[in-house]
C-alpha cells in the first residue's frame, strides 16, 4: 500500500464529509487522488494544503467558482493576489449594500412598532371582523422592502 491519507482521514482533519472532497475532485478544485493497491483514494500533504486553502477561501465568502479561478491563475504561474483583492473589494461592496438595505428595513420595522405602541389605537384600527392583526394587515412601511423582509426571515428562525 502507498503512503498517504485516506479520504476519511483527510475529511476528519478538516471537519468535512468525504463526499465534499469527492465533489471538489469532480469539479477540479482538488486534483484526482492517487489510489492505493486496493483502490482507496490517497492524498498527500499538498492535497491537504490545497484543501486548507479552499476552506479558508470559503470562510472569506468566496464561491467555489471564484476559488477555482484563483487556483487556475496560480497554476499558470502567476500570483493571484490582485484577483483576490478585487474579489474582496466586491464582497465588501456587496456587504455594504446589504447592510444599508437591512438598516432601512430595521428603520421601517421600528417606525411600524412605534406607530402601534398605543393599545387603544390598535383596537380602534382593527375594527373589522376579518382582521386578525391590524399591525400586519394595515402596514405599509415594510412593503417598500419586500425582498429584504423575505431574505431576513430564515435568520429569524435560527
Amino acid at each position: 500500500m502507498r503512503d498517504g491519507l485516506r479520504i476519511g482521514e483527510l475529511a476528519a482533519r478538516f471537519g468535512l464529509n468525504p463526499k465534499t472532497i469527492r465533489y471538489y475532485e469532480e469539479i477540479g478544485l482538488l486534483p484526482r487522488a492517487d489510489r492505493s493497491d486496493s483502490g482507496y483514494r490517497l492524498y498527500d500533504e499538498r492535497d491537504a494544503e490545497r484543501l486548507g486553502f479552499i476552506r479558508r477561501a470559503k470562510t472569506l465568502g468566496l464561491s467555489l467558482d471564484e476559488i477555482r479561478d484563483i487556483l487556475s491563475v496560480q497554476a499558470e504561474g502567476s500570483p493571484p493576489c490582485d484577483q483576490v483583492l478585487d474579489l474582496l473589494d466586491l464582497k465588501i461592496s456587496a456587504i455594504d449594500q446589504r447592510m444599508a438595505e437591512l438598516q432601512a428595513f430595521r428603520a421601517d420595522l421600528a417606525t411600524l412598532r412605534v406607530a402601534w405602541t398605543d393599545e387603544n389605537k390598535r383596537v380602534q384600527r382593527g375594527t373589522t371582523s376579518a382582521c386578525i392583526c391590524p399591525i400586519i394587515e394595515q402596514q405599509t412601511e415594510v412593503e417598500d422592502h419586500p425582498h429584504v423582509a423575505q431574505e431576513f426571515e430564515p435568520a429569524m428562525h435560527l
